[in-house]
């Protein structure tokens, strides 16, 4: 069975200023939901790999970011689709830890859970951070242009020509699946 490991935030939702702190700011992007669905109907395992600071500065409670992954939860259970794990990373920027994006340590940690090797594995994206961590993990990165993509690839960052790039999710998964 493959695997995928996508970022949250400018991959299945919208970005917001401050990060999702309740389930009524998410906004899907377009074709998310069923490109996640797609990709389940066609044994591939997707699991999510999340920064959420917002916790860490007290923005927001663990109870915020379970309801907003539950509510993530329920409109991919409406289009047939479901995610297998999520790991995220709730300390602060300034918490030095090693779960944050751009280290690895929430990559390392699905692997674990799911006793499978990130060799090859996409990791799917949409800014530097994520393309570094998903290198750092030894996984194959990828770069949406949605969320911050495309400013990503504006700024030309030496780290960013590794990752393969797709207009979105459902572009990707498209690719995948074929």
């Amino acid at each position: 069975m493959k695997l995928v490991i996508l970022g949250r935030d400018g991959v299945i939702n919208e970005v917001v200023d401050g990060g999702v702190a309740e389930p009524k700011q998410l906004r899907f992007i377009p074709g998310a939901l069923e490109a996640i669905a797609r990709m389940n109907h066609n044994d591939v395992r997707v699991c999510l790999a999340t920064n959420q600071p917002g916790v860490g500065e007290g923005r927001f409670d663990y109870d915020a970011l379970f309801a907003v992954h539950e509510s993530i939860a329920k409109a991919l259970h409406k289009v047939g689709g479901h995610i297998d794990a999520i790991a995220f990373c709730p300390h602060a920027d300034n918490e030095g830890c090693d779960c944050r994006k751009p280290r690895s340590g929430l990559f390392k940690e699905l692997s674990r859970r799911l006793q499978h090797s990130l060799d090859g594995v996409p990791a799917v994206g949409h800014n530097l951070v994520d393309i570094q961590a998903a290198a750092a993990a030894g996984a194959k990165p990828v770069l949406l242009r949605t969320g911050g993509g495309q400013a990503a690839l504006a700024d030309d960052h030496a780290d960013l020509k590794q990752a393969k790039v797709y207009d979105d999710l459902a572009a990707f998964a498209d690719m995948l699946i074929a």
